[in-house]
């Protein structure tokens, strides 16, 4: 006796399929990965933008008052040339579609991951991790990731 198959929520199954069969794949991609990329960046902007609770003190060159950030939170914005250096970068490389944020002050890495002076103030992995289930969303409504 043979047994039966087949798709007991055909409605369902026809909504997952049309997600997966898209024009242009690669372009699709593309725009989930931009769109993912984009709301890391604003999350790392509004990080980077939030005053500091730790010390304060005067700068000079400009001369200034200055709330630096406690340790473990995001640096505080000063002249705001760190924020102004966060961009993203989408393309392909090697059949893959990559999606790149970055902090191009020359500081920003000592300022993510610390030194031997400085305590870490991470501002770039925060960001992804806020927005880690939205880009699951962002991927699962476009049909890559069930």
């Amino acid at each position: 006796m043979a047994k039966k198959s087949g798709i007991k929520d055909l409605k369902g199954f026809k909504t997952k399929l049309k997600k997966r069969i898209v024009d242009n794949p690669q372009d699709h991609v593309k725009d989930l990965v931009r769109k993912s990329a984009t709301l890391v960046e604003g999350t790392i902007i509004e990080l980077l933008n939030q005053p500091g609770t730790g010390i304060t003190y005067q700068k000079y060159q400009p001369r200034r008052e200055h709330t630096a950030s406690a340790k473990g939170e995001p640096p505080a914005k000063d002249q705001g040339i760190l924020v102004n250096s966060i961009s993203i970068s989408v393309r392909e490389e090697k059949n893959a579609v990559v999606g790149k944020i970055i902090a191009s002050a020359d500081y920003a890495p000592f300022l993510e991951f610390g030194t031997s002076k400085i305590e870490k103030r991470p501002f770039m992995q925060p960001g992804l991790e806020r927005n880690r289930p939205q880009i699951k969303r962002i991927f699962k409504k476009g049909g890559y990731v069930d």
